[in-house]
């Protein structure tokens, strides 16, 4: 019997917009590559869906929010 890999298709998603990728790139590498275009995705949290739909995983770029300077 013999193995074989198949790589699970993704689709990539930040603000919406649907962000293409070349096959193969894990996710932090599509989110530095987009980060040309989208500077705020430089510190983004990556979200990655524990399940597929239609056998497509969905990969979620999330903006970090924060205050900048404030004192807690």
């Amino acid at each position: 019997m013999a193995i074989t890999i198949t790589e699970t298709p993704r689709i990539y998603r930040y603000n919406g917009i649907e962000l293409p990728a070349p096959p193969g790139m894990a996710p932090r590498d599509v989110r530095d590559l987009h980060s040309a275009i989208y500077p705020e995705l430089i510190s983004a949290e990556i979200i990655i869906a524990d399940e597929l739909v239609n056998g497509v995983q969905e990969v979620t770029f999330r903006r970090n929010v924060g205050t900048k300077g404030q004192r807690q």
